[in-house]
């Protein structure tokens, strides 16, 4: 996860960030199959929101 993502976030890094937070997005998913934490849950939360602010910024579309 990043530690912080802006307003002034440079989509120069779009192409490394997304693939790293939709990694580590899949990997807490598998892990919390079987029941999740509050504190899992505001995780998985702040990467959701990292991904689709970098998308929403650098004009990325979601890749169903």
């Amino acid at each position: 996860m990043l530690d912080q993502v802006e307003s002034n976030y440079n989509c120069a890094n779009a192409s490394t960030d997304l693939p790293n937070l939709l990694q580590e997005l899949n990997q807490l998913e598998l892990a919390a199959a079987d029941g999740q934490s509050d504190e899992q849950q505001q995780q998985l939360n702040r990467i959701r929101n990292q991904i689709h602010f970098i998308r929403n910024k650098c004009d990325i579309p979601h890749e169903s």
